[in-house]
């Protein structure tokens, strides 16, 4: 306990915190770290239904950087906490335009993005490109129909104890449909059964003797962060298939760092290969680790990033 209450009093402190004007019911929450001259990084975190925490802006130096972190619709600190009521990707990316426009941001930017963050920092890349100077990204995640079918069909292959209850719980019906129909019920047995379930994926997936904890309750935060995850995994993310890599060439020019576990079972390194392939000035690193997340992998994208921020 004083452990962790050391931690969190040497935590880094906002120099500048606060949310963006109401929009579409949605007031969303950001912070900046750091130095208020200096250069931009933005980052998006994962999810969806993730939120931005002080340690994802290890890499980048306080002295030098104006760290940006903001928490997306129904995440976090953003208000309403788990709505999902005009919570679209489109409306995300909108909202990272108004949050350049509120800090008064009209240089260029360096976008850090991780897992669903690579995804909506891609995105907004090939959106505003003339905006972006760099991308650092870790953790691919293309939301692209190889992508969404691996949860299932692929994984199936390594955890097929874990897809049969997912499938047998679902029954004749789309496991995503049926898992969000659960998960917006008025029923908090069966809001809590789907987040057990379904919401356990990235933490079976991550794990070489995978367990799913049953909770009786599970706390506000985790609750929404599962259902803002499920309405986006149900309506495949709400892109078009292979959007990013069609659009890829409106990048082209932009230097892009990418770090992804090898065994990373619940992103598959295969993304990050081909965005690489599709991207000639990118560096591909992989990490001979397993896992979404592992210390290695942490302390080697802080490294390669924190390199890269001092050219």
């Amino acid at each position: 306990m004083v452990i962790k209450f050391l931690k969190k009093w040497l935590e880094p402190k906002p120099f500048y915190e606060g949310y963006l004007p109401v929009a579409d019911g949605h007031a969303v929450y950001f912070a900046e770290y750091g130095n208020p001259s200096g250069k931009p990084v933005l980052f998006f975190h994962g999810g969806p239904g993730g939120s931005f925490k002080v340690r994802h802006a290890a890499f980048a130096n306080p002295k030098k950087y104006r760290i940006i972190g903001f928490d997306q619709r129904g995440c976090g600190k953003s208000k309403p906490k788990g709505e999902i009521a005009h919570n679209d990707t489109m409306s995300l990316l909108k909202d990272v335009e108004r949050l350049l426009d509120y800090l008064r941001i009209d240089e260029k930017v360096i976008l850090r993005g991780a897992s669903w963050g690579s995804t909506l920092a891609l995105l907004f890349a090939e959106a505003h490109p003339e905006k972006i100077e760099k991308l650092l990204l870790s953790q691919i995640f293309l939301a692209d129909s190889t992508s969404q079918n691996w949860e299932l069909s692929g994984t199936r292959m390594f955890y097929p104890e874990f897809v049969d209850k997912l499938q047998a719980t679902a029954g004749a019906e789309d496991v995503r449909s049926y898992f969000a129909g659960e998960i917006n019920s008025s029923d908090a047995r069966r809001q809590t059964k789907a987040a057990n379930l379904y919401g356990s994926f990235e933490r079976v997936c991550g794990a070489l003797e995978p367990h799913w904890g049953q909770f009786d309750v599970l706390d506000e935060d985790e609750l929404a962060s599962q259902r803002v995850y499920i309405n986006y995994a149900s309506r495949k993310f709400m892109l078009k298939d292979l959007q990013i890599l069609k659009n890829i060439d409106k990048i082209a020019d932009i230097p892009v760092i990418i770090v992804h576990n090898r065994l990373d079972f619940v992103c598959p390194v295969y993304g990050a290969y081909m965005l690489h392939k599709l991207l000639p000035n990118s560096q591909l690193v992989i990490v001979p680790d397993r896992g979404h997340v592992s210390a290695l992998l942490y302390k080697t994208m802080n490294k390669i990033f924190a390199e890269e921020l001092k050219k």
